[in-house]
């Protein structure tokens, strides 16, 4: 599992870090985006057009959670009949912790270990076969003359699948279930859909999906006049610096109109997320969608959050939703 972790963007170090976050990075660029949107739109409309009739749904399981798997299957062409079982193996891996959702250390081991295989046989198939996708981008990518490795490969694709599941679901749910606290500002929001850039990235602040990452120094130095040898490990907690009342003003109010709004929900430097503005569009049109096929939607019980100590997100979130006539 570590060795896999490694060989993740997440956790590589320079110099092989750079060349294969720069081939990476091609599909995620602003003009890649703006073609990708249509997509986007039409599977978020086809997820919602489900729900014809007034009707009580859990709004993680049923609306927030399938549009990032649609995504980023989408993208890297992956057969759709296997859609479930991608986000399946996802679910093990980020919430372990969670007794509904997790399974046991071995379990989520092998469900890694099944999706990197899985991801591998794929580009396999594709890898001389002249394709634009994302997984033959990746298998024919050379780093310093050398071609990625299995392992490499393999553990790309988890990372790219796992990344591009859960934290856009927590965002998409959290945001919802804090407009629905707010109802005045849930009305405000669907009078004025234009401010959805600016009201995303204050749900990114407020909610931050992804609680806190861990670094390990590779040589002593010193963090805000903290002394860090070599070999201790450091916590960065994204949380709690989103509510930084030094660089936030009133940090605990949640604000749609928060402007500058420099949160770090999506991390900072080097690892900075991969996938940040895919995540900005998939929640955008995802809430305007959302209005447009909606009039209506009110809490219908208490939701749960995932047991977990790192993702922030929902597992149960109850609501009855009307859709527009």
């Amino acid at each position: 599992a570590l060795l896999a972790a490694r060989n993740q963007l997440l956790g590589m170090d320079p110099p092989r870090h750079g060349p294969l976050r720069r081939a990476v990075i091609t599909r995620f660029t602003s003009r890649m985006l703006a073609e990708l949107e249509p997509r986007v739109r039409q599977i978020a409309r086809d997820i919602m057009a489900q729900i014809d009739r007034p009707t009580e749904v859990n709004f993680v399981e049923s609306l927030a959670g399938d549009l990032p798997t649609a995504v980023i299957c989408s993208m890297l062409e992956i057969p759709r009949e296997q859609w479930a079982r991608i986000r399946h193996w996802s679910d093990l891996q980020t919430s372990a912790s969670d007794p509904d959702l997790g399974g046991s250390a071995e379990e989520v081991n092998q469900a890694s270990i099944e999706m990197g295989t899985y991801g591998f046989q794929l580009a396999s198939e594709r890898k001389d076969a002249g394709g634009d996708d994302l997984i033959s981008l990746l298998i024919n990518q050379e780093v310093d003359g050398e071609q990625v490795s299995e392992m490499e490969f393999a553990s790309l694709f988890v990372q790219l699948t796992v990344a591009g599941n859960e934290t856009t679901r927590g965002l998409i749910s959290s945001g919802m279930h804090e407009l629905l606290r707010q109802p005045a500002l849930l009305d405000w929001l669907r009078a004025n859909p234009q401010a959805l850039p600016t009201a995303v990235e204050e749900m990114l602040r407020w909610t931050c999906p992804l609680h806190y990452f861990r670094r390990t120094a590779v040589c002593d130095t010193e963090i805000g006049g903290q002394r860090v040898r070599e070999g201790e490990r450091v916590v960065m907690l994204y949380s709690s610096a989103n509510f930084d009342d030094s660089v936030f003003q009133d940090p605990m109010t949640f604000d749609l109109r928060r402007d500058p709004n420099p949160h770090l929900a999506f991390g900072h430097g080097i690892h900075l997320c991969l996938g940040a503005n895919l995540a900005r569009l998939e929640a955008r049109v995802f809430f305007e969608e959302f209005f447009n096929h909606f009039s209506d939607i009110q809490s219908s019980g208490e939701p749960v959050y995932i047991r977990s100590n790192m993702i922030h997100g929902f597992k149960q979130m109850p609501v009855a939703l009307t859709p527009a006539a």
